[in-house]
């Protein structure tokens, strides 16, 4: 999932298979991200500013990264 600035000014959260959601706020959209990606159990929340460089990552579930890190 990412979230990410769209034309109108507003936040999408592209919830990945074509699925997006479109939020006024981007605390709205992170939010609601983070409790997609708890229901899933198993999902990555990419999180980018209005210049659309990633600000933060939180990836809930099991991390399959098998290395530190």
């Amino acid at each position: 999932m990412t979230v990410s600035t769209n034309k109108s000014g507003g936040w999408t959260l592209n919830l990945g298979g074509g699925q997006e959601r479109q939020f006024t706020t981007k605390t709205e959209a992170v939010q609601f991200g983070a409790r997609e990606g708890r229901a899933s159990g198993h999902a990555q929340l990419v999180i980018k500013g209005r210049n659309g460089r990633i600000q933060s990552e939180r990836t809930y579930g099991a991390d399959p990264r098998r290395s530190k890190g």
